[in-house]
C-alpha cells in the first residue's frame, strides 16, 4: 500500500506529463485505448468523481454552510465567465459548429478535480477550492445542459433531459457515494489508505479518457489542431484573468483570488469529453476540442500554480533585501 501511495503522489504531481505522454503514445498506438468508449467511459468518469467525493467530509459541508457568499460568487463566476467567453471566442474566430460545441462544452462544465491540487500547490484557499468544485459539480446537471442549449442549441441538436440524467449518473451519484464513505468510515485505516491512492487513480482515469479520444480522432488532430489550440489557450487564459479580477472586485484575499482564478480557468474537460462522446458521437471536432482542453488545462494550471509560487519567492527575496539595507 505504501508503494501505491507513493505512485499516486507522483502521478498527481506530474499529471500534465502523464496526460501528454498518454496522448502522444496513443497517437501512434491507438489500439491501446480503443476500449474507452460507451459504458467503459462512463465507469471511468464515475471512478474519477468517486475519488473526489471521498475527499468530502462533514467539515467540507460545514465550510460550505459558513461561507455561502464566497461559494455563491465562485459558482456565478464559474458558470458565466467560461461559457460566455467560449461562445465569444467561437464567434470571433468563426469556428465550425463542431469546434464551437467542444469549446462551449468545456466552458459549461464544472471545475476540474485537479484544480484542488493546483490551489494547494500555489498556497491558495484549499477549502474554498473544494467548496467551489463541490457546488459547481452538484449544480452541473442543471447548469451544463441549460447553458449548452442556450448558447449553441440553435445549431446543435441535443437532448437536455438525457444529458441531465447522464450527469447525475456520472457526477452526483459517485460523489455522494464517496462522500458517504468518507463521513462513515473516516476513522478507519483501510479508508485512509484507499483515499490516499484515489488521486493517482483519478489521473490514470483522466489519461484513459484522453487516450480514448485520441484513439478515435487522433488523425484529425493535425487537420485543425492550431486553431483548436489557439482558441483553447485564449479561453483558458481569459478564465484565469477574469477569475482573479472577480476575486479582486469582491475584495477577496490573495489566497482566495488565486483559488478563484484556478477554479474558473481549469474546467472538468474530462467530463466534457465524456459528454461529447455520449451525446455528440458524430462531432469529431467537438471531441478533439475537449481532449485538447484536457491536456492543456492540466499543463497551464500547473504552470500558473508554479508562477504564483515564483512570485511569492521573488517578493520574499525583495523584502529580505529591503530589510537588509535598512
Amino acid at each position: 500500500m505504501r508503494a501505491l501511495k507513493h505512485l499516486s503522489h507522483y502521478l498527481t504531481k506530474f499529471t500534465a506529463l502523464v496526460i501528454i505522454l498518454t496522448a502522444a503514445f496513443t497517437f501512434f498506438v491507438p489500439e491501446t485505448f480503443t476500449w474507452v468508449k460507451g459504458d467503459a467511459q462512463i465507469i471511468v468518469l464515475g471512478i474519477i468523481m468517486l475519488g473526489m467525493g471521498m475527499t468530502l467530509g462533514k467539515k467540507d459541508y460545514q465550510i460550505l454552510a459558513q461561507r455561502p457568499l464566497d461559494i455563491f460568487i465562485g459558482a456565478v463566476a464559474q458558470y458565466t465567465i467560461m461559457p460566455f467567453v467560449a461562445i465569444t471566442i467561437a464567434n470571433v474566430f468563426n469556428l465550425s459548429p463542431g469546434l464551437t460545441l467542444g469549446l462551449v462544452l468545456v466552458g459549461c462544465c464544472p471545475g476540474g478535480v485537479s484544480s484542488n491540487i493546483m490551489s494547494f500547490l500555489c498556497k491558495g484557499d484549499v477549502a474554498f477550492s473544494v467548496g467551489m468544485t463541490t457546488v459547481s459539480t452538484l449544480i452541473a446537471p442543471v447548469m451544463t445542459p441549460l447553458l449548452i442549449s442556450y448558447l449553441v442549441g440553435e445549431t446543435i441538436d441535443m437532448n437536455g433531459w438525457a444529458m441531465f440524467k447522464f450527469m447525475v449518473l456520472v457526477t452526483i451519484l459517485p460523489v455522494a457515494i464517496g462522500s458517504f464513505f468518507n463521513i462513515v468510515c473516516h476513522n478507519q485505516k483501510w479508508f485512509h489508505d484507499v483515499r490516499a491512492v484515489m488521486p493517482g487513480v483519478a489521473v490514470i482515469g483522466f489519461a484513459c479518457i484522453v487516450g480514448g479520444v485520441v484513439a478515435v480522432h487522433g488523425p484529425k488532430f493535425l487537420e485543425s489542431g492550431l486553431v483548436i489550440f489557439v482558441c483553447i489557450a485564449f479561453h483558458n487564459a481569459i478564465g484565469y484573468v477574469l477569475g482573479y479580477l472577480a476575486g479582486n472586485i469582491f475584495g477577496m484575499s490573495i489566497a482566495k483570488k488565486r483559488t478563484l482564478s484556478i477554479e474558473v480557468g481549469v474546467q472538468n474537460a474530462g467530463l466534457a469529453t465524456g459528454l461529447s462522446s455520449k451525446f455528440f458521437p458524430t462531432s469529431a471536432e467537438s471531441a478533439i476540442a475537449c481532449a485538447v482542453s484536457c491536456v492543456w488545462h492540466s499543463i497551464s494550471g500547473t504552470i500558473l500554480a508554479n508562477l504564483f509560487l515564483w512570485w511569492d519567492k521573488k517578493q520574499g527575496k525583495e523584502t529580505s533585501t529591503v530589510h537588509t539595507v535598512n
